[in-house]
């Protein structure tokens, strides 16, 4: 497999993308496994890493999906245990 970045383009019917690779190409691409077991968002404009066979190169896999502004962690809520 052949490792890439890209910048996702397009978002399309049935998860799947339109990537335009570092190198220019576009590539049509989907979300891999671990992306929808964990339910992990890609929209138009993310950066993203994505594996492409050598025998097909205009498909491709979404492997990783960068984080470009660190988002702040939800405060955790703390409950309150009653004694009775």
């Amino acid at each position: 497999m052949i490792e890439m970045e890209g910048t996702v383009e397009e978002v399309l019917p049935n998860t799947q993308f339109r990537v335009k690779l570092s190198n220019g190409i576009d590539v049509l691409a989907y979300a891999g496994g671990k992306l929808r077991q964990r339910h992990i968002r890609i929209i138009a404009g993310d950066r993203v890493n994505l594996e492409i066979s050598p025998y097909d190169v205009t498909r491709g896999r979404i492997n990783y999906r960068h984080l470009d502004k660190p988002s702040s962690a939800p405060a955790r809520r703390k409950f309150v245990f009653k004694k009775r």
